[in-house]
C-alpha cells in the first residue's frame, strides 16, 4: 500500500501548511486523499496514513470513525447519503430511506450486490430548507419524493451502462 507519486506530493504540500510538530493537523485532508485513491479506509490504509504523519494508529482511527464522510468498508459507485436529522425527518426522510432500501434491496450501511449503490444515513447536511434531501457525490438532491428517487436511481444506472 502506497500513495501514487502525485498523491505523495500532495501529502507533502498539505503537511507543509502546518508548523513543525503539528502534522496531525493534516489528518483530515490526508484521509480524503487516501479514500480518493484506495476507495475506502481499511485498517491498513489508516495505519499507512498514521505512518506518514508520524501518529499513533489510534489517533487516525478516532478521527476516521467519528466523521461520516469517511468510509470504513467498501462502498458502491453511487452513495446515497440521506439526512436523518430533525428537519429532514419531519419532512419524511425516514420514508425516503425506507423507500430507497426497498427499491434497492438494502438497508442503511449496505451496498447492493452489484456494487453500484450504497445507502447511508448521515447527520445534518446543512440544507434544512430543502428537506428531505441527500448527498450523491458532490451534489445535493433536494425535496426528495419517491418519484425523484426513482429518477435518480435510473439516471445512475443509465450513466453506468453508458460508461461500460
Amino acid at each position: 500500500m502506497k500513495f501514487s507519486e502525485e498523491k505523495l506530493k500532495k501529502v507533502d504540500d498539505i503537511i507543509a501548511r502546518y508548523p513543525e510538530g503539528r502534522q496531525k493537523s493534516a489528518l483530515l485532508p490526508v484521509l480524503h486523499l487516501a479514500q480518493e485513491q484506495f476507495g475506502w479506509l481499511s485498517v491498513e490504509t489508516m495505519d499507512y496514513v498514521a505512518s506518514l504523519l508520524k501518529l499513533e494508529p489510534i489517533e487516525v482511527y478516532e478521527v476516521a470513525t467519528f466523521y461520516s464522510m469517511y468510509n470504513l468498508k467498501p462502498v458502491g459507485k453511487y452513495m446515497f447519503e440521506v439526512c436523518q436529522t430533525g428537519p429532514c425527518m419531519i419532512k419524511g426522510s425516514d420514508d425516503i430511506i425506507a423507500y430507497i432500501g426497498q427499491k434497492l434491496g438494502i438497508k442503511p450501511g449496505e451496498t447492493t450486490a452489484d456494487g453500484l449503490f450504497t445507502l447511508k444515513t448521515v447527520e445534518c447536511l446543512g440544507a434544512c430548507g430543502y428537506a428531505p434531501m441527500m448527498q450523491l457525490g458532490k451534489f445535493y438532491k433536494e425535496h426528495l419524493t419517491k418519484e425523484k428517487v426513482d429518477a435518480i436511481i435510473d439516471e445512475c444506472r443509465k450513466s453506468t451502462a453508458m460508461n461500460n
